[in-house]
């Protein structure tokens, strides 16, 4: 398995290389200068260059690219065109609210989807599931910002369960604020996760051991439990964590209507500030968390399944 992770990991260079090129292509495309963007209406042209120079904007693009690997080696993008401030610290203050609404809630949830996926599933083709996959169908098909602005107007503003907005950094203060936005995650989340659970539960209910197991008198329960779903966790763990690197980016929707300052309010803010930087850091970090986890998805399946060999 070493030797295993040592190819991936060699694997994901040319892999995160060429991302990296190609995002640097795209942002180099953008039309805008930011040695403008940050001198002010009606700059000299002598502030402008020393803007650039400090940007490193006078390099060639050869060495502007290195660069960026450079900052990405070290992790260290600089700072922010808006606020000044170093990237990697805006980064640490809005991983700590983000990942406190989406971990926790993407757990419920996950828990949630896989129990009612089987519930469906070992009521196949009755009412009761038909019933619940199109309520799936018809929640999926409802607008994020609905579940939002319904969640605020009718337990926030009209009942008074939860605030508005707003957040509180302190441990035992933040949980007020998140819970609302945390049941609006789940919510979001059931719909498409029961689908996807029952159909993968669904394709191994038809296998030829599950039939086995049956023959054998094992009653549906732990046919469903022991056989079934041991067999589905392939799938199931690709699902979990190809989605863990969006969990640590935020949800851009939620943090941004409940004004919890997280990454997704960060990435909403630079968009709205034109603040590059800020953008090309957490574009990259994103690109190498995803493929750190795929390589970590696939190191899962020699462990839950002894029939996956790693080579």
């Amino acid at each position: 398995m070493a030797a295993y992770i040592l190819r991936r990991l060699l694997y994901a260079i040319p892999i995160i290389l060429g991302t990296t090129l190609v995002l640097f292509v795209i942002f180099n495309v953008v039309p805008g200068d930011p040695a403008l963007q940050l001198a002010g209406k009606h700059p000299s042209p002598e502030v402008l260059a020393s803007i650039r120079a400090e940007l490193g904007l006078d390099k060639s693009l050869p060495q502007q690219y290195l660069t960026l690997l450079k900052q990405l080696v070290t992790f260290d993008f600089g700072r922010s065109y808006a606020t000044k401030q170093r990237i990697m610290d805006m980064l640490w203050e809005g991983a700590g609210p983000s990942l406190s609404l989406a971990a926790p809630a993407y757990f419920l949830a996950t828990i949630t989807s896989i129990l009612i996926g089987m519930f469906v599933a070992f009521y196949r083709g009755t009412l009761v599931d038909r019933g619940i996959v199109a309520l799936c169908v018809a929640g999926q098909s409802v607008s994020v910002l609905v579940y939002i602005l319904t969640g605020q107007y009718f337990l926030s503003y009209r009942a008074g369960l939860f605030p508005i907005s707003g957040y509180d950094p302190s441990w035992d203060g933040r949980w007020a604020y998140l819970i609302l936005p945390g049941i609006i995650f789940i919510i979001l989340s059931l719909a498409p996760s029961i689908r996807f659970y029952r159909t993968i539960i669904l394709d191994e209910v038809y296998q030829d051991y599950v039939r086995t197991a049956r023959a054998k008198g094992l009653g549906e329960r732990n046919v469903m439990l022991k056989h079934v779903l041991k067999n589905a966790m392939i799938p199931i763990i690709t699902d979990l964590v190809i989605n863990i690197p969006f969990l640590i980016l935020g949800a851009l929707l939620l943090e941004g209507f409940f004004g919890i300052p997280g990454l997704g309010d960060l990435i909403v803010r630079a968009i709205r500030d034109t603040d590059r930087p800020v953008l090309v850091a957490i574009t990259v970090l994103g690109t190498v968390t995803f493929v750190v986890f795929n390589i970590i998805s696939d190191i899962l399946y020699a462990i839950v399944d002894p029939r996956v060999q790693l080579r």
